[in-house]
């Protein structure tokens, strides 16, 4: 039995119901216009669901029990809604103010973010940047009372919605490259600019944008925290993020699973169901213990997370894990839709094909094994059970 209160269940219901009626019929238009409708969030924002950590008096819940968000991310990808980033507004970015921000700034953004008024990104991700963030070319100059911005984002998640994006961006003249500030970019400041929705294999619901910045004026009252401390404010909300991706990832992983088992039941192979083929049931037996065991792995966790003790290391195991399995999965789930599952009227084919990026986002597979290995082979390595 997983370990959430029965105020927790209820809310996982009370969101369940809510995608059933307001965004899984709106969906299939929604990848067709390649953008989720801004009334969505507003919508979420009034049910209370949208953001549910900060305090109360910002008008969220108060309560920053990551089970929340767990809940919120598992039931999203099991609705086959992923392609609305409303973890990346609500948990992923949203905190930033939490954390880094001042008690003026909580006050003045927070409340149309808990809203849904304003939507959120992070500009991180340049033509030349990706997983080595100290290579970005952004540059914040100082003026005194404001920061000079120039330079420009790529693949920014929710850049077309965006109302608020924190920018990362290298301070002009600093010596060293990890001197970054992180700034508050709002919509409509002059030299603020965004380039086209980007035309992507898969997440088709999700506005995925450049962002381009000449000569932005950003008042240093939209600063979040100290300037030059910016690399590790990043660094610091990295373990986080691979693990909301690690939960998203074994989320859609297992309705890949529900969605394949129920196929192979139905479809008939020589006269039988395909499920009584031996080759199946090896198969799907495989990734149903994968499944069930990167679930326990992930729900402790969260629960280290909640005590604050998640590590980076851990979470990149999370986040490899999860985005190899998801993969593997549904993989498997399209070869034995056999032709159907190359159709894009079953939803296997969207699952295969938006999971090809679970792989690359949020640190590659690559590069979450890199983080690893270092570990294994430091003085400070223990494992699990140490």
């Amino acid at each position: 039995m997983r370990n959430f209160t029965e105020e927790q269940r209820i809310f996982r219901e009370s969101y369940r119901r809510f995608l059933a009626a307001e965004v899984v019929p709106n969906m299939k238009r929604w990848r067709e216009a390649g953008i989720v409708d801004r009334a969505l969030f507003r919508r979420a924002g009034e049910l209370g669901i949208l953001m549910v950590w900060p305090d109360e008096k910002y008008g969220g819940l108060g309560d920053p029990d990551f089970r929340y968000e767990q809940i919120i991310i598992e039931e999203t990808q099991r609705a086959g809604c992923g392609e609305w980033y409303n973890t990346l507004h609500s948990r992923l970015v949203g905190p930033y103010f939490q954390r880094f921000g001042t008690e003026e700034q909580r006050e003045r953004f927070l409340p149309k973010c808990v809203s849904g008024e304003h939507i959120l990104a992070v500009g991180m991700t340049e033509p030349g940047a990706g997983s080595d963030l100290s290579s970005i070319r952004t540059t914040a100059k100082d003026m005194g009372d404001h920061f000079l911005l120039n330079g420009q984002k790529t693949y920014i998640s929710n850049g077309i919605n965006a109302d608020l994006v924190i920018v990362a961006a290298k301070l002009h003249g600093a010596e060293s490259r990890h001197a970054m500030v992180l700034l508050v970019v709002e919509r409509g400041m002059p030299g603020f600019e965004r380039g086209r929705n980007l035309d992507k294999i898969g997440l088709h619901a999700q506005d995925t944008a450049e962002l381009f910045f000449q000569d932005v004026k950003v008042p240093k009252a939209n600063v979040l925290g100290e300037p030059g401390k910016g690399f590790h404010y990043l660094m610091e909300g990295l373990a986080e993020e691979r693990l909301i991706a690690a939960c998203g990832y074994l989320a859609n992983g297992r309705y890949a699973f529900d969605l394949t088992r129920k196929f192979v039941m139905e479809r008939q192979v020589f006269g039988k169901p395909l499920s009584d083929q031996q080759n199946t049931q090896f198969r799907m037996a495989e990734l149903d213990a994968e499944l069930d065991m990167l679930q326990v792995f992930v729900d402790h966790l969260v629960a280290e997370h909640n005590a604050g003790r998640l590590t980076a290391n851990a979470a990149a195991k999370a986040k490899m894990l999860g985005s190899e399995i998801e993969w593997r999965m549904a993989d498997l789930g399209l070869q034995l839709h056999g032709g159907a599952g190359y159709m894009q009227e079953y939803e296997i084919s969207r699952i295969f094909t938006d999971a090809r990026m679970s792989r690359i986002y949020a640190g590659s597979s690559e590069i979450m094994r890199y983080i690893i290995g270092r570990d294994v082979f430091s003085e400070r390595y223990t494992s699990i059970l140490d």
